[in-house]
């Protein structure tokens, strides 16, 4: 008997092992190095491949950094699946895999690169993180479908609402938890998540407090943006050169990222000489805390903000300013969303910032849910600190899947859906 050989065969099992090659060494140099110390040249020497040769197969660095993340996702779908296949039908699997992704070296700094870097349409990995949501929220339904089946979730909750929470939730913790270590624990956050969609929506012991007639003070909303400076110049026409230095940066720290963007580029775009950038903004840090301090400006100075009388509807209200952002400013959830997430690693010039920011927005909305209980408005069984980090993690992840669904994922739909659910009204 003659074998017969296939050259257009063997050739694609070749191209197909190369390039599996590729992405363990790119896997094994990103976790190792850090994804921005670790160049196409670096991966291609230890691939045991030419330059050139890699490029056949990646073009970009961020269409390879996709392709390490999704490689991990798709192992996280079959853990899924397997769960909705177990012997115990009806348990959900976000923490079992949760826990599996903890133990994996470098996933959680590669994840938090990729979902903040790909929310650019023009990226590269765009359309994988993407079309990742999406399988993502279709294999929920079917989970949480199955657990209501079978009794261990809620029969009167929407199956599909709470998929996009949950996972928008969980990419939040992914972030916070790099930032906050100390106050984040992913795995138990959604442990006390799946055993709370046992209960009816709203749920509130039979003995609990009656809301009082009287409320607590409402907590104060924390500022974050730093005095503006910009009157110090003097004149107009400086003034106007500020900002659409500021501009200019905030459109290509969004498109680009921090690190990859240079003061030139934002000369460039500007129509400005680095020189004189430089004399408005002597150091690209500079520039970019000028940029942070100039989104909370503007994220602040939402002239429709009023401060409720109750704690409980300060709450309630945060879906207001959700949907003005998403109408008025889809550039600032951008650059937020790219920022924090390239400046996970401890010496990016934005990490104090994000850090500290995220802690005191926790701060703030644990305060409001302590305040809200004691008014007899958080029912008893729900602990302020949880639901403070829960609702942080929430909107960011909401914003995330934002930016790559506009049309299917409202914000501010799912967070009122949310506080719904946990400030229920009587």
């Amino acid at each position: 008997m003659t074998t017969i050989s296939v050259p257009g065969t063997a050739r694609s099992a070749q191209a197909e092992r190369t390039r599996a090659a590729i992405v363990a060494a790119a896997h094994d140099l990103f976790v190792a190095h850090g994804y921005r110390a670790s160049s196409l040249r670096d991966v291609a020497a230890a691939a045991g491949i030419s330059h050139p040769g890699l490029l056949r197969h990646f073009a970009t660095k961020d269409a390879l950094l996709a392709e390490v993340v999704d490689s991990f996702e798709r192992d996280n779908e079959l853990v899924l699946l397997e769960q909705l296949a177990a012997d115990e039908p009806g348990t959900l699997g976000y923490s079992v895999i949760a826990e599996r992704n903890a133990t994996v070296p470098g996933y959680l700094p590669l994840f938090a690169a990729l979902t903040g870097e790909a929310s650019s349409p023009r990226h590269p990995a765009h359309a994988i993180v993407r079309d990742r949501y999406a399988r993502l929220r279709e294999l929920s339904v079917d989970a949480i479908e199955e657990a209501m089946a079978q009794d261990t979730v809620s029969q009167g909750r929407d199956a599909a609402g709470e998929a996009v929470r949950i996972a928008a939730a969980w990419d939040g913790l992914q972030l916070l938890g790099q930032y906050l270590p100390d106050r984040v624990d992913v795995v138990s956050a959604l442990q006390v998540y799946e055993d709370a969609l046992a209960l009816p929506v709203g749920w509130r012991e039979a003995d609990d407090p009656v809301p009082s007639d009287v409320a607590v003070a409402v907590p104060s909303m924390p500022s974050f943006a730093s005095p503006d400076d910009g009157d110090r110049l003097g004149y107009k026409v400086g003034r106007e050169r500020r900002a659409k230095i500021l501009d200019g940066a905030t459109a290509l720290f969004a498109q680009e990222g921090y690190g990859d963007t240079s003061l030139r580029d934002i000369a460039a775009r500007v129509g400005v000489s680095k020189s004189t950038l430089l004399h408005h903004y002597g150091s690209k840090e500079e520039l970019l805390s000028a940029v942070l301090s100039d989104r909370d400006r503007l994220i602040e100075s939402r002239g429709s903000y009023v401060r409720a009388a109750r704690a409980a509807d300060e709450l309630r209200n945060l879906p207001l300013g959700a949907a003005e952002n998403t109408a008025s400013a889809p550039g600032l959830i951008e650059v937020y969303a790219v920022l924090s997430c390239e400046a996970v690693p401890a010496d990016h010039p934005a990490h104090a910032y994000f850090e500290q920011r995220f802690g005191d927005v926790i701060d703030h909305f644990a305060a409001l849910f302590r305040a809200a209980q004691q008014d007899g408005d958080l029912p008893s069984h729900r602990d302020p600190e949880f639901e403070a980090v829960w609702l942080t993690a929430l909107w960011d992840g909401l914003q995330y899947q934002w930016l790559y669904d506009r049309s299917s994922v409202d914000v501010a739909a799912q967070l009122t859906a949310h506080l719904d659910d946990v400030l229920p009204r009587r």
